[in-house]
């Protein structure tokens, strides 16, 4: 019987990868990647040589039975997505959850989450908060943000550029433009930036200055 190793990548600068992580990568029969090209990009500044095969959100409904099939047949496989630890906001919980039912052995290496810098920067409770990562774009928004409106944790959320001001103006449309947040991006690169303030300093922030990179929002509970 072979094993699924979770491996975490950087979300930015590739010295944040681990020495452990690094040699799963090149010692598995297998690198399942998000991009292959984001991958091999990785795989190439590391010296890594090891076979890929493409595994996302496009794909992993299908290939998650043949995965296993391979898993069982005693091949070690390391499931990677672009950035971070996949299945959070990434493809992997589908296959993670067939090869637990397959009872193959599944291993997560600890590593790069973005959403726990931006939490620990921000200087809000992060004692106990609720991470809801990219809201539904279309249905089941309104009623999201609705509850999500009385959660008295701290709330986590991830956004693209493209989409940031919208997300900050919701946000205080039902939460109140007072309520404190922080907004971070581009977490460990050369831009990295954090911004703390009422929802409504924020939203006027980003949108007097072009929103680039990735965001993560951490917003306070009620």
């Amino acid at each position: 019987m072979g094993k699924l190793i979770v491996v975490p990548t950087p979300i930015g600068n590739l010295e944040d990868i681990t020495l452990r992580a690094i040699n799963v990568l090149k010692t598995c029969d297998l690198v399942l990647a998000e991009d292959t090209r984001t991958t091999g990009f990785l795989l190439k500044h590391f010296g890594i040589e090891t076979p890929m095969q493409s595994h996302h959100k496009f794909n992993e409904h299908r290939t998650a039975d043949q995965l296993v099939e391979k898993l069982k047949g005693g091949e070690t496989i390391a499931l990677v997505s672009d950035a971070g630890t996949p299945a959070i906001s990434d493809p992997g919980f589908l296959l993670v959850r067939a090869c637990v039912k397959a009872e193959v052995e599944v291993e997560c290496l600890p590593g790069a989450t973005a959403f726990v810098p931006a939490l620990v920067m921000s200087g809000i409770p992060n004692d106990r908060f609720c991470f809801e990562g990219f809201l539904p774009q279309k249905k089941g928004r309104q009623t999201r943000l609705k509850e999500l409106s009385e959660e008295t944790r701290t709330m986590v959320f991830y956004e693209s550029p493209f989409r940031i001001v919208k997300l900050l103006s919701q946000l205080s449309e039902y939460m109140g433009e007072d309520r404190y947040a922080s907004v971070s991006r581009e977490i460990s690169k050369i831009y990295e930036e954090t911004i703390h303030g009422t929802l409504s300093e924020l939203l006027s922030h980003f949108t007097e200055n072009e929103p680039k990179g990735e965001f993560v929002v951490i917003v306070s509970g009620k």
